[in-house]
């Protein structure tokens, strides 16, 4: 996920802005793992492979099933 993003990402349940937590990031300073956190509801997304996972957390639990 490119940095950038967060200036068009938003919060899936609220529509307030998400905070961007690192744990992995490569060489051309795209996000390969971390967590986005809503500033306003406090849920968190995680980030895999590069790929922000913005499924509100009931969808989550059912397409990892």
């Amino acid at each position: 996920m490119k940095e950038s993003l967060m200036d068009v990402i938003c919060c899936p349940l609220d529509k307030s802005t998400l905070e961007l937590d690192v744990d992995d990031e490569a060489d051309d300073g795209e996000v390969l793992a971390g967590t986005l956190t809503c500033t306003e509801c406090g849920e968190t997304y995680p980030i895999e492979d590069g790929i922000p996972n913005l499924l509100p957390p009931d969808m989550r639990e059912e397409a990892a099933a």
